[in-house]
C-alpha cells in the first residue's frame, strides 16, 4: 500500500494502485487476472454464443447457399469477432493502468476535466507501482496478447478454409 504519511493531492480513486485493485475487482476486467483457463473460458462461451448469429449471417450468402460447410466454416469464423473485440477492450484497460502503474508522474483532475494536473509520485511510490506492473500486470497483458494473436490465426485460417471448401 502507498505511504500514507506523503502528502498526496492525487484523490483514492484517481491513483494508480487504486486504479488496478478497480480492474482486478472488475467482472469483465478480472478474466485474463484470474488466469488463462479463466480467460479461454469466457472467450469460448462468448464464441458459442456468437456463433448461431454467424450462421444466420452466413446462410443469409446467396453464394453459400448451396454449400452448408462453408457456411459452417463462415459462421465460425464470424463467431471469432465477438471474443476478439472483448479482448482488444481488456487489452486497452489493462495497457493504460499499466503506462500509469511504470509512469514517475499521475496526471489526475482536481474537480473536473478541464483542470489538469501532474504530481510526481515519491520513489517509494514508484518502486511499489513498477513492482505491481512489473509482477501483476505484464502476465495479464502477455496473456491478452496471446489471446489476441490466436483469434486472428484462427481467424485467418477460417478465412482460408471457408475458401477452400
Amino acid at each position: 500500500m502507498n505511504d500514507p504519511s506523503i502528502a498526496c493531492p492525487v484523490s483514492q480513486n484517481q491513483r494508480p494502485l487504486e486504479e488496478y485493485k478497480q480492474l482486478e475487482r472488475s467482472w469483465f476486467f478480472s478474466w485474463p487476472a484470474k488466469g488463462a483457463t479463466n480467460l479461454l473460458r469466457s472467450l469460448l462461451v462468448s464464441w458459442m454464443a456468437m456463433v448461431p448469429l454467424g450462421w444466420m449471417v452466413a446462410s443469409g450468402s446467396w453464394s453459400l447457399k448451396d454449400h452448408p460447410l462453408r457456411i459452417g466454416a463462415a459462421a465460425l469464423t464470424l463467431g471469432l469477432g465477438l471474443p476478439l473485440v472483448l479482448l482488444l477492450r481488456q487489452w486497452l484497460g489493462w495497457s493504460y493502468v499499466n503506462r500509469r502503474l511504470v509512469s514517475e508522474r499521475v496526471e489526475y483532475e482536481e474537480s473536473g476535466w478541464y483542470d489538469g494536473q501532474v504530481w510526481e509520485k515519491p520513489l517509494a511510490w514508484r518502486q511499489q507501482d513498477l513492482l505491481v506492473a512489473r509482477h501483476q500486470v505484464d502476465p495479464v497483458l502477455q496473456r491478452l496478447r496471446r489471446g489476441i494473436l490466436w483469434i486472428l490465426l484462427l481467424m485467418g485460417v477460417g478465412t482460408g478454409l471457408c475458401q477452400a471448401l
